[in-house]
């Protein structure tokens, strides 16, 4: 996984792209992203056909551990993560799990039909024109 914080505070979340670091460099760039203090949203374009990634036990461990480490500048600077997903269906299968994500990071995790759509929202979480919003 690699952030892509070319259009902060925009952040692009891209999985099929090499990182020579592996996940212990994905956290660090997190870290920089969180110490900007700043709001952003994580976006990711792609379908969830399109994620061909499976986290290992260890990357799953990591990860939960660093995400209690800094739970606080999550919940203050990361206002949502926007995921596009085509289909409706798997967007209402994804609804539980969507509160359980939110519950474990610290910020919600929204589901839109579009790219465009995601854009959108993106620009309106941000703008703080919505709250407590999940589009499915």
């Amino acid at each position: 996984m690699r952030l892509d914080s070319s259009a902060f505070p925009v952040v692009k979340i891209v999985f099929d792209a090499p990182n020579e670091g592996g996940s212990q460099d994905s956290f660090v760039m997190f870290e920089g992203l969180l110490a900007r203090q700043q709001s952003f949203v994580l976006l990711y374009e792609k379908t969830l056909d399109e994620l061909n990634h499976a986290h290992s036990y260890e990357e799953r461990e990591h990860a939960s551990h660093w995400m209690k480490t800094h739970r606080q500048a999550l919940r203050a600077y990361v206002k949502g993560m926007i995921q596009v997903e085509p289909c409706a269906a798997k967007r209402r299968a994804l609804k539980p799990f969507a509160a359980t994500f939110g519950n474990a990071w610290g910020y919600p995790l929204l589901m839109v039909a579009s790219n465009d759509q995601a854009w959108a929202l993106a620009r309106d979480v941000l703008d703080e024109q919505v709250s407590d919003v999940t589009y499915f």
